[in-house]
């Protein structure tokens, strides 16, 4: 499949593309809303609600710029590094869960829209979430270790 044509379909199908569709793709999270399609050998994930996707992108942009210190990014102007996505997305659910849910501690984000939905209840609106905690664990996020190359069998 040509590369532009992947690229025009990717995004007709992912119209309602899950602004936290790396976290999603690693498998380290969950989220009730979203669905996995495969397009010429790849995956991508889309959220079922326009609500539901409004309000994690609008999370995720408030998250995005106050993270920018923790990320060592002056100013974000359009994506940034696959491993930085990574871990503001991850770091960023782990802090939010943190606050919403103190019990749970670090485990695993079973549904991202239940806790997005949760925090804008809880605290009226994401501009009055508590950020120096959730950038606190945006900064300690430590992504997977590398895989040590495999040893040449003898």
């Amino acid at each position: 499949m040509d590369e532009s044509e992947f690229k025009k379909t990717y995004e007709q199908i992912r119209e309602l593309g899950c602004p936290y569709e790396k976290a999603l793709l690693s498998r380290q999270c969950s989220c009730a809303m979203g669905r996995r399609f495969n397009l010429a050998e790849r995956e991508g994930v889309f959220c079922t609600s326009w609500t539901a996707r409004n309000d994690c992108e609008a999370l995720l942009s408030l998250l995005r710029e106050k993270s920018r210190f923790a990320l060592g990014l002056a100013n974000i102007t359009g994506p940034i590094p696959h491993a930085k996505e990574i871990r503001l997305q991850l770091g960023g659910l782990g802090g939010l869960q943190q606050l919403v849910h103190p019990k749970a501690g670090l485990a695993r984000v079973e549904d991202i829209h239940a806790l997005v939905d949760l925090a804008r209840t809880r605290f009226g609106n994401f501009d009055k979430l508590p950020f120096a905690a959730i950038v606190q664990s945006v900064s300690a996020f430590q992504g997977r270790r590398r895989r040590s190359p495999r040893k040449p069998r003898s």
